[in-house]
């Protein structure tokens, strides 16, 4: 009888396995925790505030040194080289939000994280950049653009390093005012 009962008991742990969802036998993306999350948004915010800055005119021009790190998150070479062209090119460009108009004099960008997942190597940072650029002086005041775009930050798990790989705008209708101009081709 003992025996009966053991094979009805080990039969029915193995239909319940068999039942459980596929989901459950193969692990997905998982959810990042919140000083993880913190970490990366920090240092996606620290690229994209440099570019904001990088707008703004100053007397003695020199833009920010790309961080080969950020809180422990390392900014992959790939990265840092694009963030290079991008200061350069924002730099120079003094892009005013009218055509002629006042030049930018302040930049504020925060980011907040929406989502943070991680599957394998791979992690992704879903989260709003916000950017603030002031411009003009004197009589005519002083004007301000403001701007919420929607970015993916792409990481990648090297050993026990975390490292900022790629980066990219979700919506393909932002024009976000601390984006380099496309490159022609």
């Amino acid at each position: 009888m003992a025996r009966h009962w053991t094979r009805a008991g080990l039969a029915a742990a193995l239909a319940c396995c068999l039942a459980a969802p596929s989901s459950a036998a193969r692990s997905g993306p998982s959810v990042l925790d919140a000083v993880t999350t913190r970490q990366l948004t920090a240092a996606a915010g620290t690229l994209l505030q440099g570019r904001s800055e990088a707008l703004v005119q100053r007397r003695a021009r020199s833009h920010p040194d790309v961080p080969t790190e950020v809180l422990g998150v390392r900014i992959s070479p790939r990265v840092a080289r694009v963030q290079e062209r991008a200061f350069r090119q924002l730099e120079h460009s003094n892009r005013a939000p009218v055509e002629g108009g006042p030049a930018y004099t302040g930049a504020r960008t925060s980011l907040d994280a929406r989502r943070a997942l991680r599957a394998g190597d791979r992690i992704t940072l879903d989260a709003v950049e916000h950017t603030v650029v002031r411009y003009g002086t004197g009589k005519s005041g002083t004007g301000r653009v403001t701007q919420s775009v929607p970015r993916r930050f792409d990481f990648r798990k090297r050993g026990d390093d975390i490292v900022l790989v790629g980066e990219r705008v979700l919506d393909p209708n932002a024009r976000p005012v601390n984006d380099p101009a496309p490159r022609s081709r």
